[in-house]
């Protein structure tokens, strides 16, 4: 294990930015916080979570896949994918780093997803633990813990410094360029920490939160229940719990003309929309009813299904910040896991 002063942490940035391109938290101007890439004078942020996730580095919101020229009858298909730098993604909390391991699933299984897997390839994780986890977590409801954020490297904070623990071989060789920076030292400060979020996660609200409702196999006992209609009830179908998510991975692929060609692109997209797969002979789930329903179930009970008991969520609580009309993944559990059928 080694440490940094804090009163460094800003020559241990420009350190990394050295080699590869470095993201961080950084503020904006409504008090929340966004990842930025590091340049002198950018200051790190202390805010908890970021408003958005940093799936973005290796799932974007929008990117191009490929384009077409024509002449007459034929076609020229231009693979638009440049060169990847390094990059390296600082202070990445653990719910955050649990939710690439659920994209991975999608992504990484056959047929490999080939943007994903490179961006993958070049990324490297500093984990971050939380200090102070918020009364809207409930990562350890789906067995994460805070204290201990497993990125390829992990990292501990206190007052005066900052201490790293490599994971990988990605984590062991960064570290190893900032070794002029940094010190051995023993694990005592970073185990007092690890009891201080210990203690605090003890006493959130949500502590007490279960699964045992859910999971793979529930899907008959589940699908037809009649809460569904009260909990959906008031749903705007807007989306912005799927845009805050960090393991929300539906996307569209659209062709956009540009008068001198088509680019085919992906984006993300919503199964909350009314035109979420929608095909010549319409939408397959008409109501918003069945459209909520679906999004809860995929995260509860289909995907564990399909991927060894592994829950799409990681309680971060974003979507109990940022829905409109508060309703979220805790108030499914809570009514419908709290019933006995």
């Amino acid at each position: 294990m080694r440490k940094c002063s804090l009163d460094k942490i800003n020559l241990l940035f420009k350190e990394i930015a050295k080699n590869a391109e470095l993201y961080l938290p950084q503020d904006q101007t409504d008090g929340s916080a966004t990842y930025k890439k590091w340049e002198e004078g950018s200051v790190w942020s202390n805010v908890l979570n970021t408003v958005r996730s940093p799936k973005d580095f290796f799932f974007p919101q929008t990117e191009d896949l490929m384009a077409f020229k024509t002449e007459g009858k034929n076609i020229e298909v231009i693979d638009t994918r440049k060169a990847l730098d390094d990059f390296v993604i600082f202070g990445v909390r653990a719910c955050d780093v649990k939710s690439f391991d659920i994209l991975d699933r999608v992504f990484l299984s056959e047929p490999v997803d080939s943007f994903y897997a490179l961006r993958r390839s070049h990324g490297v994780i500093i984990s971050l633990a939380c200090g102070k986890p918020s009364e809207t977590c409930f990562c350890k409801t789906f067995g994460i813990n805070p204290a201990e954020p497993t990125g390829d490297i992990s990292a501990w904070k206190n007052d005066t410094d900052i201490f790293f623990e490599a994971n990988t071989q990605k984590g062991k060789d960064l570290l190893e360029k900032l070794i002029d920076l940094t010190e051995e030292c023993d694990d005592t400060a970073v185990v007092e920490q690890k009891a201080k979020i210990d203690a605090i996660m003890n006493k959130l609200p949500l502590k007490d939160l279960k699964t045992d409702a859910f999971g793979g196999g529930k899907t008959a006992e589940l699908f037809n229940a009649p809460e569904w209609d009260e909990l959906s009830g008031a749903c705007l179908g807007c989306g912005t719990c799927t845009f805050v998510c960090p393991t929300c991975q539906c996307y569209d692929i659209k062709d956009f003309n540009t008068g001198n060609g088509v680019i085919r692109f992906r984006c993300w997209d919503s199964c909350m929309y009314s035109d979420f797969t929608k095909m010549a002979h319409g939408n397959n789930r008409l109501t918003q009813k069945e459209r909520f329903r679906q999004r809860f179930m995929h995260k509860l009970v289909y995907y564990p299904e399909n991927n060894d008991g592994l829950f799409s969520c990681v309680g971060c609580g974003r979507c109990l910040v940022k829905c409109p009309i508060s309703m979220n993944i805790v108030k499914v559990m809570k009514k419908i896991g709290g019933k006995k059928r």
